[in-house]
């Protein structure tokens, strides 16, 4: 009975995040790297360079890149970025020292850039126009260098849940493995203590097929915030009254 309680309290929470009109997103903590990023119409390309970005470092880190990048180069207009070539790209990762792995995420960058001008006619926001399917979202994502089914889902998500973007569907916007989700699941006993990645997202799939990613938003918050590694918020925690805190 707590699970299913459990199960409605985070899916009623998700699809209050979804159903609110847009509001601009507050991805970093500066207004004007969060300006660039909000502006799907202009520059549609800032948001999916900083969904590339976000990996194995702090997420506010990675999607300031965009904008430090703009800074350098004096604009961030597709056409200049285009011009950039991969030893520049990777000479502004270094000076500014954008990310953990410079090289490695400047290729990544370059090649993205590529990909949008070659597949996407220079207009990344072709990735989602005409309502597409989910599972069509995830795969061009997934196309993309450097991301994998995380970055993708992700991506998929915050156009659908935050920016609006409607979807024929969202069957395959499945649930991140994201460490700070995956606590919460396996403390709320929806997987098991060593549970493995597939595990999650089965274990969202069964819980709300129509929409497992859902849960992304609710949990990755609570994780974050209150059902921390260590000394978990439990008394702070909207979920405290069902939850099997199995830590």
């Amino acid at each position: 009975m707590n699970k299913e309680k459990i199960v409605e309290i985070l899916i009623n929470k998700g699809k209050e995040l979804f159903n609110q009109p847009y509001k601009k997103i507050e991805f970093t903590e500066k207004p004007e790297a969060d300006e660039l990023l909000n502006n799907l119409k202009d520059y549609p390309h800032a948001f999916v360079l900083a969904c590339i970005m976000d990996r194995q470092i702090k997420a506010e880190k990675a999607w300031l890149i965009p904008y430090e990048i703009s800074k350098e180069i004096g604009s961030f207009k597709f056409s200049k970025l285009l011009g950039l070539n991969l030893i520049q790209l990777k000479k502004i990762f270094r000076k500014r020292n954008l990310h953990r792995f410079n090289d490695i995420m400047a290729e990544n960058f370059y090649l993205v850039i590529q990909k949008i001008h070659k597949d996407y006619k220079d207009d990344a926001s072709n990735i989602w126009k005409n309502k597409p399917k989910s599972a069509t979202v995830v795969r061009r994502f997934l196309e993309f260098p450097g991301a994998g089914i995380k970055i993708a889902t992700m991506a998929a998500n915050i156009l659908a849940r935050e920016f609006k973007i409607p979807m024929q569907d969202y069957i395959c916007i499945d649930i991140s493995p994201d460490v700070h989700i995956k606590r919460v699941f396996k403390r709320l006993g929806f997987i098991s203590k060593n549970a493995s990645n597939d595990e999650l997202v089965y274990s969202a799939r069964e819980l709300n097929p129509e929409y497992p990613g859902i849960f992304d938003f609710p949990c990755w918050d609570i994780g974050r915030n209150l059902c921390r590694p260590r000394k978990p918020d439990c008394k702070n925690c909207y979920l405290n009254k069902y939850c099997p805190k199995k830590i």
